[in-house]
């Protein structure tokens, strides 16, 4: 049920290790099914395809003159960079619908409902009506998640939007605010920014980036404040209401209530799991108060049978989580004991630099009583990051102080998507801090930063000073 991250990948694994598969799916992009889920229609691959375009546009505009390359008259063809991120959607939908062909996978379009007797009922959405019935010996849930709303600035054509209307204005507004300052809305902030927007966002807590290392937060904020993003702390929205084509937003914030307006307003506040209308009481699931389906560490409802991977469940909402819950699922119902380090999911801000990091920080460490080194290594004495332009950040290792074992690694940096792929296979494999101080590097490159964080972590770095 779902052909998101979660689904279509339980789908192929399924059907590759001999299953006969239906895969339930009712999105729409455009008025078309269109399989992939938020991820691939409005969520993970679009948003990179606009940040990928406005990082080129601000480039071409700030950094040519400093390499000797010289471009007159840079312009922004705004509906020229949807389609091309419209194209980039379709290929890819595309792309798993030939999957499902090569898989034998059955694809059926239309709302998916659970019944007793391990019955999925689906029907055309909207229907009350039943317009075909599967039976199966083992259902899996990927049903996602969907923005969250507020009442307090209900979406309005023209003028507040929520994350999925952000990657189709048809034009650069000259004021934009942003009430969220997580991943989606400093993401949604960076691409608008460096477009021409005036980004202001809104964040209700105190703290940039909670979840990642306190340093690592510090650095990243002290780049997007030199990018021009205003981003206000502490600042709960009060009310969004749209006047004389601007949208009149008011806040509180340490200092009162506060008055702000808006060409266009953007609500990123989070997601919620897509747990409604896909069975009833009598199927005997338990969910617990926010609407996450119960399971197990390996994705088991209490209905023998029935599992539940994603955002539907509780955890990170990371379409990768997602994925490898698919493929645990998958190979648990072949009799494969399969499972998913829980410990070790990494996550990813793609804003310029980015920022990454997997396992614990040096605060998580110091709050559980867990003794630890710390190894940090600035970007900006790499010999890459310097002939790259990119030289904003740091990358952190935290190791434990009496094994040495990797617990924790933040990144800052361009790139650190990819870094950070190097730190998950680290500790995947139980390695310490001394294990990548003894591996060799590639010179020049960013990835030697994670080198010199891990000879850091005992004062070994080359260069910089310990």
């Amino acid at each position: 049920m779902g052909a998101g991250p979660g689904g279509y990948v339980a789908a192929i694994r399924c059907a590759q290790l001999g299953m006969s598969v239906a895969c339930v799916d009712e999105w729409l992009n455009r008025g078309e099914p269109s399989l992939g889920g938020t991820c691939l229609n409005v969520g993970c691959i679009p948003s990179k395809a606009l940040l990928e375009s406005s990082h080129l546009y601000a480039t071409s505009s700030n950094d040519f003159p400093d390499h000797g390359i010289n471009v007159k008259g840079v312009s922004v063809d705004v509906k020229a960079m949807i389609a091309r991120k419209d194209r980039i959607v379709k290929e890819l939908t595309q792309g798993i619908n030939g999957l499902f062909k090569t898989n034998k996978v059955k694809l059926v379009h239309g709302h998916a409902y659970v019944s007793p007797g391990k019955v999925v009922n689906v029907s055309d959405r909207g229907s009350p009506h039943t317009r075909e019935s599967l039976e199966a010996g083992n259902i899996i849930i990927a049903a996602g998640s969907s923005t969250v709303r507020l009442d307090r600035a209900p979406i309005t054509d023209g003028y507040i939007f929520d994350s999925t209307g952000a990657l189709d204005f048809d034009s650069v507004p000259k004021t934009l605010g942003i009430i969220g300052a997580g991943a989606i809305g400093l993401e949604l902030g960076s691409v608008w920014s460096r477009l021409g927007s005036e980004v202001v966002l809104l964040e209700a807590l105190d703290t940039l980036l909670p979840s990642a290392d306190k340093q690592v937060s510090r650095a990243v904020s002290r780049s997007y404040k030199q990018q021009g993003l205003d981003i206000r702390l502490n600042a709960r929205l009060l009310s969004a209401t749209v006047k004389q084509k601007k949208v009149h937003v008011t806040y509180e914030d340490t200092r009162g209530a506060q008055q702000v307006k808006f060409d266009k307003l953007v609500v990123a506040v989070g997601r919620k799991p897509n747990s409604d209308g896909l069975f009833g009481d009598e199927l005997g699931l338990e969910i617990d108060e926010r609407e996450y389906i119960h399971v197990n560490n390996y994705c088991e409802t209490s209905v023998p049978g029935l599992y539940a991977i994603g955002d539907i469940v509780r955890g990170p909402m990371l379409a990768h989580k997602a994925s490898e819950e698919g493929i645990m699922v998958a190979e648990r119902i072949a009799g494969q004991p399969s499972a998913v380090n829980y410990d070790l999911i990494p996550n990813v801000i793609y804003t310029h630099p980015e920022v990454a990091w997997v396992g614990k920080s040096e605060y998580a460490c110091n709050s559980a009583g867990i003794p630890a080194n710390i190894g940090t290594f600035p970007i900006a004495a790499s010999g890459r990051a310097r002939a790259m332009g990119a030289t904003d950040g740091l990358v952190k290792i935290v190791a434990h102080q009496e094994t040495d074992r990797i617990l924790g690694v933040h990144v800052c940096s361009a790139q650190a998507s990819e870094l950070i792929a190097q730190a998950v296979i680290a500790m995947e494999m139980g390695a310490s801090a001394e294990d990548l101080a003894l591996t060799m590097f590639a010179h020049p490159t960013l990835s030697e930063s994670v080198h010199e964080a891990a000879l850091a972590v005992h004062n070994r770095a080359i260069h910089v000073k310990n």
